[in-house]
């Protein structure tokens, strides 16, 4: 392990990978609790947060140029933005299915599957967790 490739990472990347870990955490607790609390309603709040916190500070990573500036993870964050201002809508207007599909989607989709390729050779959490 190389905790230091992280801390030693141009901003935002620090911030970045912090928020995704805080949300990945949060949001399995998230699933494993009862639904419908005020509990629930806070910590869903604290995880839209995050989450809006990484697909935002991941516009400003751009270590990986596939069209000027971007990549195809910035249409991610965008996306990942605008789905997860539905699945709080959804929840606000009632709609329960929708929106426990779309938070799980989030879930899988913005953090997990996009967190498993920052663990590439040549990516900074390949260096933090395999030296």
């Amino acid at each position: 392990m190389n905790p230091s490739a992280l801390l030693t990472a141009p901003p935002p990347i620090p911030l970045h990978a912090l928020a995704a870990l805080l949300a990945i955490v949060l949001g399995a607790v998230q699933f494993a609790l009862p639904k419908g609390t005020m509990r629930h309603r806070i910590m869903g709040h604290a995880w839209a947060v995050l989450l809006a916190g990484v697909a935002v500070s991941g516009l400003f990573i751009q270590q990986i140029r596939s069209f000027g500036p971007f990549s195809g993870i910035h249409l991610l964050s965008i996306f990942t933005l605008i789905m997860l201002a539905v699945a709080v809508r959804d929840a606000r207007r009632g709609k329960v299915g929708a929106h426990k599909r779309g938070m799980i989607y989030l879930y899988g989709l913005a953090l997990l599957l996009t967190g498993a390729f920052t663990l590439l050779p040549g990516r900074i959490m390949h260096e933090v967790l395999f030296g």
